[in-house]
């Protein structure tokens, strides 16, 4: 079994984009209560600065770095400056991603060039800067942000699909072109977390019953039956889906972005 003692990543530098809240925090989090030093990464100086103040608080090592991960020059930059100043970078987690919603023969073209930018772009422009790197080490992980819409669909948000299957392709296509070259390339597929990418729907009622009545939640409730012990129970001390879980997994209701109890909850695929 996995746990705080027994996976460790002491002296591993990471870069977690889009790491100012959220899943992003919850990844940095995670890694830094594994050993790591992180490195933070956002556009909004004042949300990183305040995620930046709470980790060190609880004891880790943190950097931060607010480049746009949507501009190559500015990438470039500073994966070069952050090799330079804090050392080789190890773990790459490309999370960094926005949401648009509407019907798509009214979506804004605008809209769909800043969501193919940010979700799609950003990952090209940070894995190739700091892939470049890697290579020359002949080793380091770099693992992508899916989304359980990287296999299903839903209604209003098709661009967001398309840039979310589209990353499992070309996360793919990086393992497979990086993989001979020392690199360890993997991609994790969330279920719907209660983060502020999914506040509308949070707010959503209707969603959220569906949400929490999906075919999955019997399947839970009957899992934990066998062991003995009544699932509401569970529910209330280990709310399903605390950290990500790979597309389809059946956790029903809203996760939450695991925090400093959960210390095994997201494991980058044995980064040692």
């Amino acid at each position: 079994m996995i746990n705080a003692s027994t996976f460790r990543l002491d002296g591993r530098l990471a870069l977690v984009t889009g790491s100012s809240a959220g899943i992003g925090l919850a990844i940095a989090r995670g890694l830094a209560q594994a050993g790591a030093a992180v490195v933070l990464n956002g556009r909004q100086a004042d949300k990183l600065e305040a995620a930046a103040r709470t980790l060190r608080d609880e004891g880790h090592i943190v950097h931060v770095r607010g480049f746009d991960v949507t501009e190559s020059a500015q990438v470039r930059a500073a994966v070069d400056g952050i090799e330079a100043e804090l050392g080789p970078i190890d773990i790459l987690v490309n999370n960094a991603g926005i949401q648009r919603r509407g019907p798509l023969h009214e979506f804004a073209e605008s809209d769909w060039h800043d969501i193919l930018r940010t979700n799609l772009d950003s990952v090209f422009f940070v894995a190739q800067s700091v892939a470049r790197h890697m290579i020359g080490r002949q080793r380091g992980r770099i693992i992508n942000i899916c989304s359980v819409q990287s296999e299903l669909g839903r209604p209003g948000i098709a661009p967001y699909m398309a840039t979310k299957g589209g990353l499992k392709m070309l996360t793919k296509g990086m393992a497979i072109d990086w993989g001979p070259l020392g690199l360890n390339v993997n991609g994790i597929g969330p279920d719907y977390f209660k983060t502020e990418l999914n506040q509308k729907l949070v707010d959503d009622p209707t969603f959220s019953a569906w949400l929490r009545s999906r075919p999955g939640r019997a399947a839970h409730e009957r899992r934990h039956a066998r062991h003995g012990e009544p699932a509401r129970r569970v529910h209330r001390r280990r709310p399903p889906g605390q950290g990500p879980h790979r597309a389809g997994s059946a956790h029903p209701g809203w996760a939450q972005p695991a925090r400093r109890e959960n210390r095994s909850a997201w494991q980058p695929g044995q980064n040692r």
